[in-house]
């Protein structure tokens, strides 16, 4: 990666970090830290394995119309994709994700791109969903802050964004033709007739990639999945508060997970060190747990999250003779 990129996600890391931590004694956290009942660590990561499997049987339901491939191939490729993206900058995992299935399968990196994108468009609807649903108990956990106020207007220009891009791949999927002559149109216009063809070719494979959402139920399933994933998670979290004496219900949670999960779309150092950590010590405030309190769980948790999906996705990535130049050079050039 640039090394721009890097910086500019250090120092936006840092930032939120401050903001995490601020006014907050470091030995009271780690105090707390030590205390923790790891053992509620388990069933957590039980749960988020059993998301992952989720959210693998999602992506085969997504690329099926472009090529069936078993679960059982896939899964390592999702775990690869997770380490990558926890990692690497800029969401490298992704683009590591279509170049193994091109190598293992032979799919297309822009129709495996455009399932992906597919993922993150429901992921967002759903968290925008956690968010939106759970408004009101923040309201009334944080009374007139400005806290809520800011979340609700984040939500809310967020479900015009999330609903915009689905709506958009919907009828793309459905009128692959129209859209494959607007997307032609646009190119004549903007890229350089050396490229054009190719390009073309990109473009229709991506449509290809949207096929899953031609059928109002296959879209109902890939929602209903999403839905499921994004339960399982919030599981963990519950689970990994066992870890801690402070109790706040499962619809906080899902609240929490929703926010994070939207703030890791900002740009940050690997591993989304800050943007996910302020606003879950945030959302834990605001319903009255202390900061120690908050700040040791989170930063638990975000532990938790990171660290067995990484340790899981080095394994797979060992096992397919892949090595760190390959990935560090990944580039749009070499997976088209």
């Amino acid at each position: 990666m640039r090394s721009w990129q890097l910086w500019l996600g250090v120092l936006i890391s840092a930032c939120f970090l401050w903001v995490a931590l601020r006014g907050l004694q470091l030995a009271e956290v780690l105090q707390v830290l030590a205390t923790a009942r790891l053992l509620w660590l388990l069933p957590g990561v039980a749960a988020y394995m059993l998301g992952l499997w989720v959210r693998t049987w999602r992506w085969r339901h997504l690329l099926r119309p472009v090529q069936d491939v078993r679960v059982g191939v896939l899964f390592p490729v999702v775990a690869i994709g997770y380490m990558g993206n926890n990692i690497y900058p800029a969401r490298i995992g992704e683009l590591l994700r279509a170049y193994i299935l091109k190598r293992k399968c032979g799919v297309a990196v822009s129709a495996t791109l455009a399932t992906v994108v597919v993922e993150r468009v429901f992921d967002g609807v759903v968290m925008l969903g956690f968010v939106m649903f759970n408004l009101p108990a923040l309201a009334a956990a944080a009374g007139d802050s400005g806290f809520v106020g800011s979340i609700q207007a984040v939500a809310l220009w967020g479900a015009l964004a999330f609903g915009a891009a689905l709506a958009l791949f919907v009828a793309a999927a459905i009128f692959p033709e129209p859209a494959a002559r607007g997307v032609q149109a646009l190119l004549l216009q903007l890229l350089p007739q050396r490229w054009q063809a190719r390009a073309g070719g990109l473009v229709a494979r991506f449509l290809g990639g949207l096929a899953a959402l031609r059928s109002p139920r296959e879209a109902l399933l890939v929602l209903l999945t999403s839905l499921a994933i994004w339960l399982l998670e919030t599981g963990k979290y519950w689970f990994v508060m066992h870890a801690f004496d402070f109790s706040v219900s499962f619809f906080a949670l899902m609240l929490m997970n929703g926010i994070v999960n939207l703030a890791t779309t900002i740009p940050s150092a690997p591993g989304y060190v800050g943007t996910f950590d302020a606003p879950g010590i945030a959302v834990l405030r605001a319903f009255g747990v202390a900061g120690s309190l908050a700040a040791a769980y989170t930063l638990l948790l975000h532990a938790a999250l990171w660290l067995p999906v990484t340790v899981l996705g080095l394994f797979y990535f060992g096992r397919e003779s892949l090595s760190w130049a390959q990935v560090r050079d990944l580039r749009g050039s070499q997976l088209l």
